[in-house]
Formats: C-alpha cells, structure tokens, sequence
C-alpha cells in the first residue's frame, strides 16, 4: 500500500492530501510544498538510526539580561523599536509603495551609523547612483554608509560576511534572488527562502538585518506569512498620500511592546519626527462643528487625540452608503444597529460617512463612544461642547464599558487644553483635576444628557 502524502500551503498553513497549482483554502497560486515526517516509526525511536545531541534545559526562574540596545537618535522609530535596535535581531518593515520606506531606513541607516554601527545598506531596487542622490536631498551624504545595488544573495551573503557590519539593510526581500531555488524573484519560494537565510545570518553572525517588504493590496506584506515568524519584528509604515503625516506601527516586536507607533511628518527634508502627535493631528481642527468630535485614544504605550468627522445625509439609494477611512467598517455598522434597537434612533435612509482625521487608522473598542458622538451630532445637526473629548466601548446591550487607562487619556486631553470630557462611569479618573467629567451609565443615558432625547 502507497504511503499518503501531506502537501502544505506556505499562506495559510492548509493541508491537503494531494498536489494542486492553487491552494483551495487561500485561493494562492504555487504556495503548496511536500511536508516530510522526521520518521515513520514511533518517537522514541531515533531518526534515521541517529543519535542527536542533548539540548540544555533550563528553569522558569532563571534570569537573564536584557539583550543591549543600540538608540540610533530618532526617538520615534528607538520608540517603535523598543527602546533602540538589539543585535543580532531580523526587522521586516512593510508598507504602500511610494509611503517612505526607503527614506525612512535610509535616514535609520544615517542615524545608525553615526551612532557608532558600522552598516551597509543594500539596494534591489535602484542603483547605487539614485540612492546617492536621494542621501543628498536628505543631507545625508556624510553618513559613514557603506551602500552596494544587489540581487544575489550569495553575493550579498559573502559580501557582509567579508564586511562584518554591526546592520545590514536589504531594500527589498521581494527583489533578492537566490541561485539554489527554480523560481523568478519575488516568488514565494524565493521570498521564503531569502528571508531565511538572512535571518539565519543575523542570528550566527550578530548583524542585525532590517528587510524591506512589499505589502498586497489587502495591506498585508506580500509573499508567505511564514515570513512574519521567522523574524524578531514587524513594523508597518501607514499613511495616505494626501497627508504629510506617516505613522510607524508595531505589530510585533520579540524586545519591546506590540502596537507601539512612531509619528513622523514628510517634508522636503525627509522624514521629521512629530514630538507631540496629538496637537499635530488637531492642528487643522477649526471652531467644533456638527459631526466633530475628539477621541482620546491610546496607541501602543502612548495617549494620542485625534479628531473623528461623521457625516449624515438623505440618501437618493435604495440602499444607503455606508463609508468609513480610519476605522472598522464593520463596527461602524453595529454602532449603527445598537443606536437603533437600544435608543430608538433610526439611520434608515441616511448615507453615513465616517472619517478618521490626519491618515491615523484606530482599531481600538474604545472609540465606540466617539463614533456615536459623532454621528449623533451630524444627524440632529448639533456640535458638541467645545473642548470635550470622548472615549468609551459600547456593548450590544448599550451599556458602556470603561476604556482601560483613562487617567492617561484625560492626562493627555488636559495638557492639550481640554477641560471637559465624556467618558463611562467606572474608569479610574484621578488625573482629571479640573476637568469637567461627565460619566453616562449606558447609551441610552449619554444620548439623553448630552443631546437632550432618549
């Protein structure tokens, strides 16, 4: 009898007993390999006849030290990092094309070097000469960097190994090209298999490798997830092309806190750090209108307020529009369910749009309650109090939950000048001394104090 065989999706990790060019769980072309078992025989038996080599246990309690860090000056992107670069660490930095990322990593590589780590800075992408020019706009033609325009990765590989730099930057893993795999740049075997052995290389050799990854059109870093795992950090570099303003998220990082972001501002100098990201993001907010409305929000360790502007209007559909940039489409719609069933609020036959101000993207439950602030005030056409921020989570059944660190939030508010804020009862609040607090306990209650109907 044959013995079966496993076939494996590099994407989504799906197993299927036979070979197809397309994989019927993620629907991706050329992504499923043969999984090999170590052995056919039970555990205790040893693979192939061989014995291996004892490993080293050791016990929950025992202590280790913090891996040192290397600060490279820009206190946004030490901040993302976690407090500076570790040796020997993989960093993956994805993001739109055309968003920054060479110029961001390229001004890392200044500040680097300068720092004291001698780095090389590998381009796939443009030559050698073009990457001169953009350190020139930059001011960054007297950084110590070491620069080369390459694709081979063996000849990347002896070349670091020959320089032994402390960083090494690869712009970008889908244009390194590996002789011992049989695809085309970019594919998934070569991704996969690039990444690998600059990781592999990073933790033998103690180079710290930054790789710079496409993203698809979903927003995702193109080419297998398994990618993601292999290295120590991922970052996000966010934004839209009408604004100046990028964001650098976290969405994991082995030395330092997830979701952690760095704000940064474009400028015909390159990228400029934004010390205070919230009086940037309402910097252009006018006199409080119908629709407006200040959320305290909390990205990674860090408060930061930012405007959300709602619109409602009678829709000439069948079917109301329902538009969202900044935030979840999808809680949108049950904030919209919940202002119904709860409060007796209807937005049947009304087009909805909502925006997050500034190109920040908030995925976090507590702006439930700014949401609805908002597009309560842009139905009944009534602005909110002037300088009064929201934040709180809605639930289904139209209670309201406190949002965690509100004494941050209102820290926050407070500096920049506010002095009043709306926020569910039960959150600690001893920093808002001189604020005005008013703490609804459920929809229907902030419905009926703040906008007079219930």
């Amino acid at each position: 009898m044959a013995k079966s065989r496993t076939f494996q999706c590099a994407d989504c990790a799906a197993s299927f007993s036979k070979w197809s060019g397309q994989c019927d769980g993620c629907g991706a072309w050329n992504t499923l390999s043969e999984v090999k078992p170590l052995s056919s025989g039970p555990a205790s038996k040893t693979l192939g006849g061989r014995r291996g080599n004892p490993v080293a246990l050791s016990g929950l309690d025992t202590r280790e030290t913090p891996p040192p860090r290397t600060r490279s000056g820009l206190g946004e992107l030490d901040r993302v990092l976690g407090g500076g670069l570790v040796p020997a660490s993989a960093v993956l930095v994805g993001g739109d094309p055309g968003i920054g990322k060479s110029t961001l990593l390229l001004q890392a590589a200044a500040a680097f070097a300068r720092a004291g780590l001698p780095t090389v800075y590998v381009s796939g992408e443009e030559a050698s000469a073009q990457v001169r020019m953009r350190a020139q706009r930059l001011g960054l033609s007297d950084a110590p960097v070491r620069l080369a325009a390459e694709t081979n990765l063996r000849d990347i590989l002896t070349t670091l190994e020959a320089e032994r730099p402390a960083l090494a930057i690869i712009d970008s893993i889908q244009t390194m090209w590996s002789d011992n795999v049989e695809s085309a740049p970019g594919s998934v075997s070569q991704v996969r298999a690039a990444a690998h052995e600059l990781t592999r290389f990073a933790k033998e050799r103690g180079v710290s490798v930054v790789l710079v990854g496409h993203v698809t059109k979903d927003g995702q870093i193109a080419g297998p997830r398994v990618v993601e795992h292999m290295v120590d950090t991922v970052l996000y570099f966010e934004g839209e092309r009408g604004h100046q303003f990028r964001i650098l998220r976290a969405v994991k990082n082995r030395f330092g806190p997830a979701d952690e972001i760095g704000v940064f501002e474009m400028t015909g100098m390159g990228l400029a750090e934004v010390l205070n990201p919230s009086a940037l993001f309402l910097s252009e907010r006018g006199t409080p209108s119908a629709g407006s409305v200040v959320f305290a929000g909390i990205e990674g360790t860090r408060p930061v307020l930012v405007e959300l502007q709602a619109l409602v209007a009678p829709s000439p559909h069948a079917q109301p529009r329902r538009a969202v940039v900044g935030w979840d489409g999808s809680r949108l719609a049950m904030i919209l369910a919940v202002l119904e069933a709860r409060c007796g609020i209807p937005f049947t036959g009304l087009d909805v749009y909502l925006n997050v101000a500034g190109g920040l993207k908030i995925s976090e439950p507590a702006a439930d309650l700014a949401v609805a602030a908002a597009l309560l005030s842009a139905r009944e056409d009534a602005a909110l109090p002037a300088e009064t921020v929201v934040f709180g989570e809605i639930s289904l059944s139209g209670a309201l939950r406190p949002a965690p660190q509100t004494e941050n939030r209102l820290k926050e508010a407070q500096k920049l000048g506010f002095t009043a804020a709306i926020a569910p009862a039960g959150g600690k609040t001893g920093a808002g001394n001189g604020m005005v607090l008013t703490r609804p306990g459920d929809l229907t209650g902030f419905v009926g104090e703040v906008f007079g109907a219930g």
